[in-house]
This record gives C-alpha cells, structure tokens and sequence, in this order.
C-alpha cells in the first residue's frame, strides 16, 4: 500500500499546490525559473503515476474480495461508457477554441471529474477507489478554484474546434474501451 499512498501524495501535491496557491507557485517560478519548475512538477507527477500504476498492478493481481470498498451496481460498466466518451470530448474540447470549452469554461478538469466519477460508479476495489477519488479531489479543487478566481480565457468559438473535439474525444473513447482496457488492462468494458 506505501506505493498507493506515495504515488497519490506525489501526484497530488504539485497538482493541489499550482491549483490552491497560485501566488506562491508563481513567487517560487520567479525565484527558479519556470522550465525548473515545470520540470519539478513534470518529475513529481510522472514518479506519482508510476508508484500509482505498480499500485494498481499490485492492487489487480492480488486481490480479494475483501479488497473493495462496495460492490458495483449491476451494469453499471455499461451505463457509464456515455459518461466516460462525454469526459473525453470535455477533455479533447480544451485544448481548442471550441464553444463547448466557452460554454463549459473548465472543460479539462470537468472532463477528468467525469471520467474519475464513472470508474468510481463502475469499480469498488480499494485501489482503483482511491486513484480515482484523488483523481475527482484534484479536478473538483480546480474547478472550484478557477470559478472563485472567475477564471475566463477570451476568445472567438470555431465551429471546428467543437467538431474536431467530439470526434477526437469518441475515437480516443473507442480506443479506451475497444483497445486499451481489454488488451492492456486486461477488464473488458464492452463485451
């Protein structure tokens, strides 16, 4: 469990302290340089994603029943793949000038808290509960911080850009769901 615990604290830490205390995280970007700093939080972040990935590893090959929080409804696999392909459009939706991201205003970290929501309805296991639940902490944090900052990037929507994020976000779903979970992760989703 050290390794669920340090990767979530790796992981979560840069992320929580750029989205809560902008002012000192810009004071110390002053004071080492920016590339540092990203560099910082890019190497913090990947260690935490790996310790939570051995975690995960570890978490599927030796568990029990007695390793989950709570039993899934029935279906509820099926039910969230809507859920999930929608979180990957908000996701895809961000890096573009689309109206869905002027509409959403947060359309990354409202995507991330989607696509945490649907693994939590979807999985018990204590160690997919918890990635997923500092997954969702993080995005709902920013959320709720890039709305009391009244956080707006202006600019003009394209028509385009909405097109290309449904369809990036669908394909890069399919992939997900057709590709990566069953062949990768070995968990069909669609069966």
């Amino acid at each position: 469990m050290w390794k669920l615990w340090l990767g979530v604290m790796l992981f979560a830490a840069p992320h929580l302290f750029s989205i809560v205390a902008r002012r000192l995280r810009d004071d110390l970007q002053a004071r080492i340089g920016v590339g540092f700093y990203k560099a910082g939080f890019s190497i913090l972040s990947a260690a935490g994603l790996l310790l939570l990935a051995m975690a995960y590893y570890d978490g599927r090959t030796g568990a029990s029943p007695s390793d989950a929080f709570y039993e899934p409804l029935y279906g509820a696999r099926h039910a969230i793949l809507g859920l999930i392909a929608l979180s990957f459009v908000f996701i895809a939706a961000s890096h573009g000038r689309s109206h869905i991201k002027a509409w959403v205003r947060n359309p990354m970290s409202i995507g991330i808290a989607l696509w945490s929501l649907g693994h939590l309805l979807a999985n018990g296991e204590k160690v997919v509960v918890v990635i997923f639940a500092m997954f969702l902490g993080i995005a709902l944090t920013d959320i709720v911080c890039s709305t009391a900052r009244k956080s707006v990037s202006g600019f003009k929507p394209q028509l385009r850009a909405d097109v290309i994020a449904i369809l990036g976000g669908a394909v890069v779903a399919a992939f997900f769901a057709l590709v990566f979970h069953p062949y990768v992760l070995n968990i069909p989703v669609v069966s």
